[in-house]
């Protein structure tokens, strides 16, 4: 027998913590799979940790149809997985545009994809992100300055509200690593060209910035961004219990909207003041608030004047007495 590579023990150790992690063991998972290496790595050692935890494991390629060849690509995917003892499936979807860009509005029609899958199935999707993905996402959050929301990156372990399950075990795994699992499981990963596509933002993040940083301010900058991430995830769940704790008392229904005690805000605060408004907004009105937008509304708290009514996606912000009402458009 030969012995078990570094790279690939890597992997089905954090595949095991991941799924150790659950709440309950799941009857089955949902590797999503497109062929490259992460994935693939992440599929193989999947199916080897499922296979002893008595655990269905089924693989959903998504084909865009937007390359030439896409269903060939996604086709051989499923073949691999296959061969891995996977249940595979190849689901093709429609692109819509959306105005975010071709690369959102590819995932959004890949997580949808998964999403009806895995809610029929029951089980959760693995995802094969990896801690360079974290770092790239982590500085397109800077780029953005769209506050330490975006700073936190992708968690690894989400659950929606409807209880579907996303979990990411490579997070904490390098992307060199995932390709040493597959040449020593001789699995042959699929390239995708717009992986090198230097169109897209977050390809040249990957190849032109993070190695000047690595160049100019020496190596583990991608660890170092991946802990930044992390560190503000946990700074976040303690705002997040602090804000549903403090909403409890300065909440109330408003005439086609909701209200919040204005001397409760103030009292707050800026980053406790500011994130209470944007979770009140998003939760009633389902709209997501900029950080120039969100500083408006603050001002009808701090900065009072006798100012008139602030228009905001899907509702308005205005001063009543002594409440800020949050009213549907």
């Amino acid at each position: 027998m030969p012995s078990l590579s570094p790279a690939t023990a890597s992997i089905r150790r954090a595949v095991r913590t991941a799924l150790s992690a659950l709440p309950e063991q799941p009857a089955a998972v949902v590797v999503a799979l497109s062929g490259g290496a992460d994935s693939l790595a992440l599929a193989a050692a999947t199916a080897f940790e499922a296979r002893s935890a008595g655990i269905a494991v089924h693989s959903v390629t998504v084909d865009h149809g937007l390359q030439e060849g896409s269903d060939r690509v996604a086709a051989d995917a499923a073949v691999v997985a296959t061969s891995l003892g996977i249940a595979a499936r190849v689901q093709r979807v429609e692109v819509t545009p959306t105005g975010e860009g071709p690369e959102a509005d590819a995932r959004a029609a890949r997580y949808g994809a998964l999403r009806e899958i895995a809610l029929a199935e029951g089980a959760p999707v693995l995802l094969g992100h990896t801690l360079d993905d974290q770092a790239e996402t982590v500085l397109l959050g800077l780029s953005r300055g769209s506050g330490a929301g975006s700073l936190q990156g992708m968690a690894p372990a989400r659950i929606d509200d409807d209880g579907m399950t996303w979990i990411r075990p490579l997070l904490a795994v390098r992307r060199e690593t995932t390709r040493e699992a597959c040449a020593a499981e001789r699995l042959t990963p699929w390239d995708d060209p717009h992986n090198t596509d230097h169109r897209y933002l977050r390809v040249r993040v990957r190849e032109r910035v993070l190695p000047v940083l690595e160049a100019e301010l020496g190596p583990g900058i991608a660890e170092a961004l991946a802990r930044t991430a992390e560190q503000l995830r946990e700074d976040a769940e303690a705002f997040d219990e602090m804000i549903h704790e403090t909403i409890e008392d300065i909440v109330e229904h408003a005439e086609a909207g909701i209200s919040v005690s204005a001397a409760a805000l103030a009292a707050n605060p800026a980053a406790l003041r500011n994130r209470i408004i944007r979770l009140v907004v998003q939760s009633e009105f389902g709209v997501g608030l900029s950080r120039g937008q969100t500083v408006e509304v603050a001002r009808l708290v701090t900065d009072w004047s006798g100012q008139g009514p602030i228009d905001l996606p899907g509702c308005t912000a205005a001063r009543v007495g002594g409440r800020i009402v949050f009213a549907a458009r």
